[in-house]
């Protein structure tokens, strides 16, 4: 099983970020700018919009362009746990999963899937890692 945590210091690790969003009130957004701001590569995913910080959004994780290292969850339990369902379809074994983005049924989806999961929060345990050169 990879260590989710020190995925984030290889400097080809990308995320998908399910749940990005414009809005700046919601952590899609927060988590969104922060780990941008940190130099990461990630992707935006969320079925609702197209653009994200000036970046294109993609409506699924099947339209990422290549396979993310790590799928980062920033929706509701129940939209956790259809997306997980794509994952598994998609070989994406590594996820992410922030405050609030869980329930029991997620949780047992996770575990009788042998997913790589962290429930925690992403900007936190980023927060010495920057891969800006500035």
């Amino acid at each position: 099983m990879p260590d989710l945590i020190s995925l984030l210091e290889y400097p080809d690790t990308t995320i998908a970020i399910v749940g990005a969003t414009d809005n700046p009130a919601k952590f899609g957004n927060i988590i969104y700018k922060d780990l941008k701001r940190k130099g990461f590569r990630l992707f935006p995913v969320n079925p609702n919009k197209q653009v994200v910080e000036r970046d294109l959004v993609y409506p699924s994780l099947a339209k990422i362009p290549e396979k993310p290292t790590i799928v980062d969850f920033v929706v509701p339990p129940e939209v956790t746990l259809a997306v997980l369902k794509q994952c598994l379809d998609l070989g994406l074994m590594n996820v992410w999963l922030q405050p609030g983005t869980t329930n029991p049924a997620v949780m047992d989806f996770l575990q009788q899937n042998r997913f790589h999961y962290l429930a925690a929060c992403i900007m936190v345990e980023t927060r010495f890692i920057s891969r800006n050169k500035t």
